[in-house]
This record gives structure tokens, C-alpha cells and sequence, in this order.
């Protein structure tokens, strides 16, 4: 299975509890699997504090089977409509200093490699 992987890394805003925030992102990632909009998704969090400084506390991987179900979750979203606004609102206030990044894996199916094979 190929899979497009969308990643986020945060750090929760000051006051804001581990607990609440992952029962908020919980519930918005399963909203958005429940409609079809994302495959799979895992919540990983740095281990005593073991992680790059340019890196945050927080890193969550949203798995899409393609760019076009991607595209579908981000559609979903921006309808800023309700019940997803609520559930994405209350992620995202809780969070700062955001990155994002998209990755693939490798090699994908879509590209010619000749004879080799992977």
C-alpha cells in the first residue's frame, strides 16, 4: 500500500493539558476517517524530551491514500461548517508553533524505474 503522509508537528500552548488536547485531535481525526477523508492516522509525542530542536513536542501523521482524498479532507475542512469547524477549532487552539510537511513513500508506483525493481 502506497500511501501520501501528511505530518504536523506542534507544541501545545501554555495551560493547555496532554489529555485535552489529544481527546480534541482524537476526535477531529476520527470525524474526518469516519467520512473517508483519512486512511489512518498516529499522534507520536517526543520521549524525554528526545527530539531535534527545530522539531516539536508533538508530531502527528495523517495517512491519505491519494492526493485527491487530501484534497478532500482539506475541502472538508475549509467549509469552516460545522461539525467539523468545532472539532477542528478546538485542536487548533490549542497548539503553536506549527510545521507541516507532506512525504510519500518510496518508491511509489507512479514512476518509471526502467528494469529495477524496488
Amino acid at each position: 500500500r502506497q500511501v501520501n503522509v501528511y505530518q504536523i508537528w506542534c507544541n501545545l500552548k501554555p495551560g493547555v493539558r496532554d489529555h485535552e488536547f489529544m481527546t480534541e485531535l482524537t476526535r477531529y481525526l476520527e470525524k474526518l476517517k469516519a467520512d473517508g477523508k483519512l486512511e489512518h492516522f498516529r499522534i507520536l509525542r517526543a520521549k524525554l524530551g528526545l527530539a531535534p530542536r527545530e522539531l516539536r513536542e508533538f508530531c502527528i501523521m495523517l495517512e491519505f491514500d491519494d492526493l485527491a482524498q487530501l484534497d478532500a479532507a482539506f475541502g472538508q475542512v475549509a467549509t469552516r461548517a460545522d461539525p467539523i469547524e468545532s472539532l477542528h477549532h478546538a485542536v487548533n487552539s490549542r497548539v503553536q508553533d506549527v510545521m507541516f510537511a507532506l512525504y510519500r513513500d518510496f518508491p511509489d508506483p507512479v514512476r518509471s524505474y526502467g528494469q529495477e525493481k524496488f
